[in-house]
């Protein structure tokens, strides 16, 4: 059994002239235990949405979200916030993520005092060893959010994270906002604990060359759906979908030439009013007439543990 299998997930919002946004439409995705999913596409694409419909921080318009076997969708508000000692998130933002008028201390022994009835002194001693487990000295408890650099906050929200020991983890583009020398130090701290903590991760980010290095298999999203899933080395080496094809391309490599390409033209639809057909065809450099008139499904590649949803891949 997976960990987590996300079926037809759904999330739209009131639009313009009464029409819905579709901000993330039918999907389904798979997570076992211990694995790191991560999840790529343009800004706007739906995938903090996506993170945070299906740990039900905003709530999905359809589909299912099953948490070993349970349906958190069906769960009422009390039984979902037992089960979110399970599952946890880190915040793009590691200085609009932490309240400032709380001492670190706080910040981090806050799920405890909600989840788990621990004295002050248990929970003081747990949040003294999660903060070493993020490589912050415990002493940093007594501090505040304003004492600490950029990447030095997004430890402190991890660690908050992990302080309860869970199971799942959703990382919304946890290191886009700190400097590249800080990312590797916040990638390889997330691998760590990963390893140390049995974590499964589902990693959310628009920079291709980090979800390479911490993903075990990559989904790639455009305006809402799904359109390429598969093992990291393998899609990033040879990627099926055309618009997974653009964004690999568009990776500067030094001493490589980059490969030639046709530019995509044209902009993202306008989720309130979705293209019929597939929603890339508008930009694809290989559209055929059947790609304006009927949706591609996700399908199999043989036994690749790949997926596409493109009419080239019958």
């Amino acid at each position: 059994m997976s960990l987590l299998e996300i079926k037809s997930l759904s999330k739209t919002y009131p639009g313009p002239d009464g029409r819905r946004l579709h901000a993330v439409s039918e999907v389904s995705l798979r997570l076992s235990e211990g694995e790191v999913l991560g999840v790529v596409g343009e800004s706007g694409c739906g995938k903090s949405t996506l993170g945070r419909a299906l740990l039900r921080l905003i709530e999905p318009s359809s589909g299912q979200v099953l948490f070993r076997g349970r349906d958190l969708t069906a769960l009422s508000r009390s039984e979902m916030r037992l089960a979110r000692r399970e599952m946890q998130i880190v915040f793009q933002d590691p200085f609009g993520a932490l309240n400032p008028r709380h001492s670190v201390g706080r910040i981090v022994g806050e799920p405890l005092l909600v989840q788990h009835r621990m004295s002050r002194a248990e929970r003081r001693a747990r949040v003294a060893e999660t903060l070493s487990l993020v490589g912050l000295d415990p002493e940093a408890a007594d501090k505040f959010p304003h004492e600490f650099s950029g990447g030095q906050r997004q430890r402190i929200a991890i660690a908050r994270a992990i302080v309860l020991n869970p199971k799942l983890i959703v990382a919304d583009e946890a290191v886009s906002a700190l400097d590249v020398s800080v990312q590797s130090q916040i990638i390889n701290l997330i691998a760590d604990l990963r390893r140390r903590l049995g974590l499964s991760l589902i990693f959310i980010s628009h920079d291709l060359s980090v979800i390479r290095h911490v993903s075990d298999r990559v989904a790639v999203m455009y305006l809402g759906r799904i359109v390429e899933t598969g093992p990291t080395e393998a899609l990033m080496q040879e990627p099926l979908h055309p618009y997974a094809q653009a964004l690999l391309s568009a990776i500067p490599r030094p001493g490589v030439p980059r490969p030639e390409r046709a530019p995509l033209a044209g902009e993202v639809p306008d989720p309130s009013a979705p293209p019929p057909g597939c929603a890339f065809h508008g930009r694809c450099p290989r559209a055929m007439p059947v790609c304006a008139e009927t949706r591609p499904d996700l399908r199999t590649q043989g036994d690749t543990g790949r997926e596409v949803a493109c009419h080239l891949y019958p």
